[in-house]
């Protein structure tokens, strides 16, 4: 039987691929980017998701795109929200579109 992993925070990816090969301390990016340091750190420790402008900020700082920091918080979003819906997702349908004529 495989074990499921647990789904990636955007703070593990910021610590694993930018912080820790940068050896840049939170403190140290949310300065750059111009954030409270308790901001990056709950990130980091994935305490806190990802905002828009907060993304935005890292983009410009780590040479990314807004678009890596809120892909990941919305893959994680969902994956975490996804069981709740237990068996009233199962009921929703599918809406076809209609026909043209």
């Amino acid at each position: 039987m495989t074990k499921k992993l647990k789904p990636m925070h955007p703070g593990e990816v910021l610590w694993e691929e930018f912080l820790t090969p940068l050896g840049m301390s939170a403190g140290a990016l949310a300065k750059v980017c111009g954030l409270p340091r308790t901001r990056i750190e709950r990130i980091a420790s994935e305490q806190a998701g990802t905002t828009a402008n907060t993304a935005l900020r890292l983009a410009k700082a780590l040479d990314t795109t807004p678009k890596l920091s809120l892909s990941l918080q919305t893959d994680y979003d969902v994956q975490m929200t996804k069981p709740s819906f237990g068996r009233v997702f199962d009921r929703i349908e599918t809406v076809n579109k209609p026909r043209a004529a």
